[in-house]
């Protein structure tokens, strides 16, 4: 299945993308396709991955340097053998990130490179998770299609909220080959607050999961250790993998 993550900045898409990953990885639906898509890319620090090249770094290299191309191969040819050097690989988990683009604030070239890399390698994986960028950005350059589960995240906000909304109404007007979404509300602390439940019930919004605020993934965060090492006792671990138990039912 293909699985992606979007919301709004701060939501905690990639600590969900990654505790997706985890229970993918436990439950042994390997190999999993870990897409970073977002041109900040984290998502391999969250894994205890190192990423020594982006396809954003591939192609300004590509385009700066003069290449000399091997006989009997085509440009395109050569940029897809070079691209394989982004794949970080690890046991059960492979990740490729987008990184940054081409001048400033420019992902729309390694976006498309991204999204067609992605798709040649699809076939080699038993699932694949996307962590977006932060917004809608990634909708209206229809990164985000051809996905099973859309997972849209919102903070315990009724910003948070809101953006969800959005995020869904954008889908329906794109148009996007999005088979289900699943709206989860990340990092409540105890119960989701008055406010927030009554938004989501202005605008119809029942959500899948509630994860908890949890301490100990902001701990393995600040100490820079992989979020797949989390234990099965972390609160947000036992939301997610019930979650992803729902999802897959």
């Amino acid at each position: 299945m293909n699985f992606a993550v979007a919301g709004k900045g701060g939501s905690g898409k990639t600590s969900i993308s990654s505790l997706i990953i985890r229970y993918l990885k436990k439950e042994g639906l390997v190999p999993v396709l870990a897409v970073d898509a977002d041109g900040n890319a984290n998502l391999g620090e969250s894994l205890g991955l190192k990423v020594d090249k982006t396809i954003g770094s591939i192609l300004a290299s590509f385009n700066e340097e003069k290449i000399s191309i091997p006989s009997g191969l085509t440009k395109g040819a050569y940029l897809d053998f070079k691209l394989n050097e982004t794949i970080v690989e690890s046991e059960g988990v492979d990740l490729i990130s987008m990184g940054r683009g081409e001048g400033t604030g420019c992902y729309c070239y390694p976006n498309t490179v991204l999204k067609n890399f992605v798709d040649k390698l699809l076939g080699n994986y038993a699932n694949m998770v996307m962590d977006n960028e932060a917004g809608m950005e990634h909708l209206s350059r229809r990164t985000t299609e051809n996905i099973d589960e859309l997972f849209i995240i919102s903070d315990h906000s009724v910003k948070g909220v809101r953006t969800v909304a959005r995020i869904i109404e954008l889908i329906t007007e794109l148009k996007l080959d999005v088979k289900r979404q699943s709206v989860v509300i990340n990092r409540v602390p105890g119960r989701p607050d008055e406010h927030v439940s009554q938004e989501l019930d202005r605008l119809g919004i029942k959500p899948m999961a509630i994860v908890p605020l949890d301490e100990e993934v902001h701990d393995y965060d600040l100490e820079q250790k992989s979020l797949l090492d989390l234990p099965d006792t972390s609160r947000a671990v036992g939301a997610v993998n019930k979650l992803m138990s729902r999802v897959l039912g």
